[in-house]
């Protein structure tokens, strides 16, 4: 008994031992399984770790088995990427689309339904776009216009009529004070497409005007892709408008309504009358030679003019004169309306790019096309409004 009672331990010792094991290993199994039940499982679109990503996208974030508590997006300059979170908090969508060639860095933290929190990074790099669509913008930033400037983007390359409503929804024109307006899609004078905004009125003086343009991401068509957002902005001068009477020889300027100048002058000879309407001043040189190759005049003249303001793309200019015997007394240019130099310059001086000049009276009967310059003011606001790709 004594002997048989020695050995029964030493029996039951490895079967408890294994005993012990099996039950700490089924322990461990419940645990893991726990965990797997009660983690969050938190998926990006583009997939981490994509080194050509598709363009056109938008970022996503999506949690299966709880909510997600955070979602911050970076690019590779540090700039944060915004988005909005679903109402149920299983899903989160960039507010813009990925851009061209550029790396984003996704962190998440999530929380499951059981109650354990997580967090996770996911990196990815966009494809390389085939071409990159770049513009243009005038007035450039942090000039000071007339009343009548319109906002003017000239693209570089085609815009593909079904892009140009999500174009249009990127581009965004705030002003203090508020001023109403509109986008108007034109084929300017280059042949390049552009688009246009202009205030239903002109400008008030004084008014801080801001345009943001966020492009970046978005496809033009055959165009390309916009690679970069624009930030820009201008302010409106003194109104300063001018009120040519081809008849009367003359050029009257007006500040906020109000005459305070004339000067005589020569507006376009019969055959080739002055364009009439509201014109805008889209340049001006203080010194330029007149070439009459550029107005399809062949080689009749080539003339050094000084204080030039520049109405039309085709050549409809406020110029000096010198050489015309008949100012004030006929009009005998090809278009454009010469003064002394004098006068020019007082002209020129007044008159700040953006500013309007009205031509009236002229027995020209073509109408300018917006495209020809910045003649937002040759059509009415219903005509302009017609121009939207948001009609």
């Amino acid at each position: 008994m004594h002997a048989r009672l020695r050995r029964h331990p030493a029996r039951l010792i490895p079967a408890l031992i294994a005993a012990a094991a099996l039950m700490t290993a089924c322990g461990a199994g419940a645990d893991s399984a726990k965990a797997d039940r009660s983690a969050t499982k938190v998926t990006v679109t583009p997939a981490a770790g994509s080194k050509a990503a598709a363009l056109g996208s938008r970022i996503a974030v999506r949690a299966t088995g709880g909510q997600l508590t955070s979602v911050k997006v970076k690019d590779d300059k540090g700039a944060e990427i915004g988005g909005r979170l679903a109402g149920d908090g299983t899903s989160w969508t960039s507010d813009r689309k990925v851009r061209p060639q550029t790396a984003y860095t996704v962190r998440t933290e999530a929380e499951s339904t059981d109650g354990e929190k997580s967090a996770a990074t996911s990196a990815f790099t966009t494809e390389r776009a085939d071409k990159v669509n770049k513009l243009t913008n005038t007035p450039a930033g942090a000039q000071t216009v007339g009343t009548g400037m319109p906002i003017s983007i000239l693209f570089d390359h085609p815009i593909a009529e079904d892009r140009r409503a999500e174009i249009e929804k990127a581009l965004k024109v705030t002003s203090r004070p508020h001023v109403e307006g509109a986008w108007g899609w034109v084929k300017d004078y280059s042949g390049k497409d552009r688009i246009d905004w202009r205030p239903k009125e002109h400008w008030p003086a004084g008014t801080k005007v801001s345009v943001k343009g966020g492009l970046a991401g978005i496809d033009s068509g055959t165009g390309g892709w916009f690679a970069r957002d624009y930030d820009f902005s201008f302010t409106v001068g003194a109104d300063h408008r001018a009120v040519i009477d081809v008849p009367s020889h003359t050029l009257t300027m007006y500040e906020d309504g109000k005459a305070v100048g004339t000067v005589t002058g020569s507006a376009g000879s019969p055959q080739d009358p002055t364009r009439g309407g509201v014109h805008t001043v889209r340049s001006k040189n203080a010194a330029e030679t007149m070439d009459s190759s550029t107005i399809g005049h062949g080689d009749e003249w080539m003339l050094d003019s000084k204080w030039v303001t520049h109405l039309t793309a085709s050549g409809t200019f406020l110029h000096s004169a010198p050489w015309n015997k008949s100012l004030g007394v006929v009009n005998n240019s090809h278009g454009c309306f010469g003064m002394t130099t004098a006068d020019a310059k007082r002209v020129y001086d007044f008159l700040p790019v953006g500013s309007t000049v009205e031509v009236k009276g002229t027995s020209s009967t073509t109408k300018t096309d917006v495209g020809n310059g910045l003649e937002v003011w040759q059509e009415t606001w219903p005509q302009w409004q017609q121009r939207s790709a948001l009609k």
